[in-house]
């Protein structure tokens, strides 16, 4: 029901289906999926259309996060009702359902824009690794390797700097060491 409603060129949007195994951290995935599903991927990605990919998510239960988010996130909405506002802690949302968690940070980094429920449709998330499209031939996402910096620029430079001090430091150990050993050796030499 949800893929006739969808307005787009759906016949694109199965051709690169993708399937997306978890047990990566929470935004990682999430900002992956959001450019996936954009099309910002493609070479053919103009903002004003709709090109991405369709996304099907398996294995959402095994989402990871990091830090104490599992008890310091929580997720706010209001019922209409005055003093109504409800929130329910990132742990017990997974509890409930954890597809919604993978949704809600999906749509968040998608633009706010009239082709954002179109790009919703396209994102399928389920529980396990059971799924509805079974006859159509799905294609793995390998998520980019992570490009970490090793450490900030300031302190990479100070611990060079260390080190080069504590070479000096041997060589000049080392430098003095020849000297005392030539000096002890030069007072036997000309007595």
């Amino acid at each position: 029901m949800a893929a006739s409603s969808f307005n787009g060129n759906m016949k694109k949007a199965l051709a690169g289906l993708r399937r997306i195994s978890l047990e990566v951290v929470l935004g990682r995935l999430a900002s992956q999926i959001s450019t996936v599903i954009q099309g910002k991927d493609k070479p053919t990605y103009a903002p004003n259309r709709d090109d991405g990919d369709m996304c099907i998510v398996l294995n959402a239960k095994d989402i990871a996060v990091t830090g104490r988010k599992l008890t310091n996130k929580f997720y706010r909405w209001h019922t209409g009702y005055i003093g109504h506002l409800k929130e329910r802690s990132l742990k017990d949302q997974l509890a409930k359902d954890p597809t919604e968690v993978i949704r809600k940070a999906v749509l968040r980094m998608l633009p706010r824009n009239k082709l954002r429920d179109d790009r919703d449709r396209k994102l399928r998330i389920f529980t396990g690794d059971e799924h509805p499209f079974h006859d159509r031939p799905l294609e793995p996402y390998v998520m980019p390797p992570r490009q970490v910096r090793e450490m900030r620029p300031r302190a990479r430079r100070a611990i060079i700097r260390a080190q080069k001090k504590a070479e000096q430091q041997q060589q000049g150990d080392t430098y003095l060491s020849r000297k005392k050993r030539n000096k002890e050796v030069e007072p036997e030499v000309s007595v």
